[in-house]
């Protein structure tokens, strides 16, 4: 395994000669928004030097106008154009004068508040889309950021072979501590995890140790394993100014990589880190589990940016596979991983124009698909009882997309996890039950593997042609036998596409749950309801959503230890009420015996006390409920990846509920648009746009064919909808 040199700490020359940039009134297609422009103060230190040996200075191209975005402001109300005016520092008692960086300690949570809804974004949304499909007309960035090379362990820690401490070569030795870093998880119990890593792990070592050492079961990894234990636990210890240290260093060197220069405005950059090397995971039963991940070198990576820009420099030594400039795509570097031969990407941050201009289409597309429902629902109705085989198969398989809201379900290859969708569906995964005592009749079970492994059960009652049909689908078949024999996800989504531009199976998914929170929020939401009961009610708005989309998670470890504490909060709260209950009852007898304005206070001050410490404790109960209800259900799924989050933002609006209680920072960063976008009346069923719908009668035995084209790598790139959370 090659390795790359070990990094530096950027350090900082304590100024910077970028000028503020001057303002263009004129709006055009590649220009940005003229709205709120303020310029950019002068940045208070620039990177010298870096991990990779790069040069400090990331061009900022003048005349840059950078957008203010003001909450509490119309985003319609006049431009101001500021002068360049220095940053405000307020002295302090000793005379000196305080920077920027020492106020916002300082700051109260309100005031911070304010300074992140004054926060200076780029208002994309209010600018004119590329018509010629372009992604960017300028792009300049540092390119990714390597892992420091291997450091060797000291000489007293040993590696042991049948009780016979052995010295490995710096390759094999970095292997084998990837391995020994694992020792007490999970994995290293399984067989598979087991017999791909050990056979990789021989690849790297030199034929005098492979000689040696011919088996796992006589491996002794328990030192090596001890001394990074220790490493964690140093780390842990570390004392706050030390912590503080790494910080400011991790920011310094996230200042260089973490942004890049996006059509002239600065925009964030996602994972702008190469993975380190180490042993592939995967998910569920993995086949290629255990197998070793390769480090990554300058020479495996390819740079795309502007043609017009300065390229990136590599690591001192080395140098890049590719440079391009095609700005008919969205990544910055990509590189092929050794496992499972996918490429990756180094795209952009979820807070940047193209992940929100992304995320604004999908959820204009599934409104535009709430327009067209019905009609496309009758299609496939008829189909069910169609001439031909194919086109049934397809219109059951459609039918379930749209009420279970399944994925679709890709081929997969046999070195591949076996999960499955709609499309892939065997036999095995399905039965049959004419009647189920409090579900109905004409029954389906599924019980199957979905994406990342997550077990699919569910007992649902279906139309009757629909079972009739898939009584037919399962004659003769075996348990091995696909479901959906003459179906595939290309002719379905190829189908789909003739129906409604756009559409495909992945945009059922995103309207279904789009619409069961509209529409649970619309039903469950009561004016009268506390801040905490609303939250309460949101939150089981998306959990709906959750389970219908079966974003489940494991409870957690902690789970049990953490409602026990709750509980005993409630208890104690209990506790105190019932002293401020006989408070109060005492003040009372007072005020009735002596009618004093010294008996009347003391009442009224054990009355409030009373009154906060009963919506203290409502609040608790709350709590408790709110996280017993959704133990096992992960909400930031399907809030992150398939909920209108104009839909949860209009909420908050029209409730009076702070968006913050709904939101994370990081998510509104994300949803910035949508904050802006959405009123009070905003609602997800009133798509404006335009509606073609076609002639679907051709359609009918349309065998599909493969329409997949080689399009934009950054569309790999996305997850299918939703990743892990929580």
């Amino acid at each position: 395994m090659s390795k790359t040199s070990s990094s530096k700490t950027p350090q900082t020359n304590g100024k910077s000669d970028s000028k503020k940039p001057s303002v263009k009134k004129e709006k055009t297609e590649s220009t940005p928004s003229t709205k709120n422009i303020k310029s950019e103060p002068k940045s208070q230190s620039t990177p010298q030097s870096t991990k990779n040996g790069h040069s400090n200075k990331l061009k900022t191209p003048k005349n840059e106008p950078i957008v203010k975005t003001d909450a509490k402001t119309d985003s319609k109300k006049k431009v101001k154009e500021e002068a360049n005016t220095p940053v405000k520092q307020e002295p302090t008692k000793n005379g000196k004068k305080r920077s920027a960086a020492d106020l916002s300690q300082t700051e109260s949570p309100k005031k911070r508040k304010k300074k992140e809804e004054e926060e200076e974004v780029w208002r994309w949304w209010e600018e004119k889309k590329y018509a010629d499909g372009r992604k960017w007309t300028t792009l300049e960035h540092k390119g990714p950021l390597f892992e420091p090379g291997y450091v060797p362990l000291p000489d007293d820690i040993h590696f042991f072979y049948n009780g016979q401490r052995v010295k490995l070569s710096v390759e094999a030795e970095e292997v084998m501590t990837f391995y020994a870093k694992m020792l007490d998880h999970e994995y290293t119990q399984k067989d598979v995890f087991n017999t791909n890593f050990f056979n990789d792990w021989r690849k790297f070592m030199k034929e005098s140790e492979r000689t040696l050492i011919k088996d796992l079961k006589k491996c002794d990894f328990t030192k090596v394993a001890e001394y990074f234990k220790q490493k964690t636990e140093e780390r842990k210890a570390m004392s706050k100014e030390e912590k503080k240290k790494l910080k400011e260093e991790a920011a310094e060197v996230k200042k260089l990589y973490g942004f890049c220069i996006w059509d002239r405005h600065k925009q964030p950059i996602g994972n702008y880190k190469i993975e380190p090397p180490g042993l592939f995971r995967g998910r569920g039963e993995h086949p290629k589990m255990g197998m070793v991940k390769k480090r990554i070198n300058p020479e495996d990576v390819i740079i795309n940016c502007g043609k017009d820009s300065q390229v990136p420099e590599p690591p001192a030594g080395h140098k890049w596979k590719e440079v391009r400039h095609d700005n008919m795509v969205a990544w910055l570097a990509s590189w092929t991983e050794n496992v499972q031969g996918n490429t990756k990407y180094v795209m952009l941050n979820a807070a940047s124009r193209v992940k929100g201009e992304r995320d604004w289409q999908k959820y204009e597309k599934a409104r535009k698909l709430h327009r067209c429902i019905d009609k496309i629902r009758n299609n496939y109705m008829e189909d069910w009882k169609s001439k031909e085989m194919k086109v049934r198969q397809r219109a059951v398989a459609i039918y379930f997309i749209d009420k279970l809201a399944l994925r679709a379900g890709n081929e997969k290859d046999e070195d591949e996890a076996d999960t499955v969708g709609c499309c892939s569906l065997r036999i095995e995964h399905v039965k049959l039950h004419k009647d189920v005592e409090g579900v109905g009749e004409h029954v389906v079970e599924f019980d199957f593997l979905g994406k990342d492994s997550i077990r699919y059960q569910n007992k649902v009652a279906v139309e009757k042609q629909v079972y009739k049909n898939l009584v037919l689908f399962m004659e003769n078949k075996n348990p091995e036998d696909e479901l959906f024999d003459r179906l595939n996800t290309t002719i379905l989504n190829s189908y789909l596409n003739e129906c409604m531009d756009g559409l495909s199976a992945k945009v059922f998914r995103t309207y279904n749950a789009s619409r069961t929170l509209q529409e649970q929020l619309d039903q469950m939401t009561k004016k009268k309801d506390s801040a905490n009961d609303l939250i309460l009610t949101y939150n089981r708005a998306n959990r709906a959503v959750a389970i219908l989309c079966n974003h489940q998670r494991a409870v957690p470890k902690t789970f049990a230890k953490s409602m026990e504490n709750m509980q005993k909060k409630i208890q104690d709260k209990k506790d105190v009420i019932a002293e401020a209950e006989s408070e109060l009852k005492k003040a009372k007898t007072d005020l009735k015996n002596l009618k004093s304005v010294a008996a009347k206070k003391k009442y009224e001050t054990a009355e409030n006390k009373l009154k906060k410490l009963v919506e203290s404790l409502k609040k608790l109960e709350i709590q408790v409920t709110d996280k017993e209800e959704n133990k096992d259900i992960a909400l930031g799924t399907s809030k992150l990846n398939y909920l209108d989050p104009r839909i949860s933002i209009a909420w908050c609006k029209k409730h009076n509920v702070p968006i913050e209680k709904i939101y994370s920072k990081t998510q509104r960063d994300k949803f910035r648009w949508a904050i802006d976008m959405a009123t009070a009346e905003y609602h997800f069923y009133n798509y404006e746009g335009e509606i073609v719908l076609r002639d679907l009668s051709h359609l009918d035995g349309m065998d599909g064919g493969n329409t997949t084209q080689e399009g934009d790598p950054d569309e790999t790139q996305e997850p299918d909808d939703d990743e892990d959370e929580d």
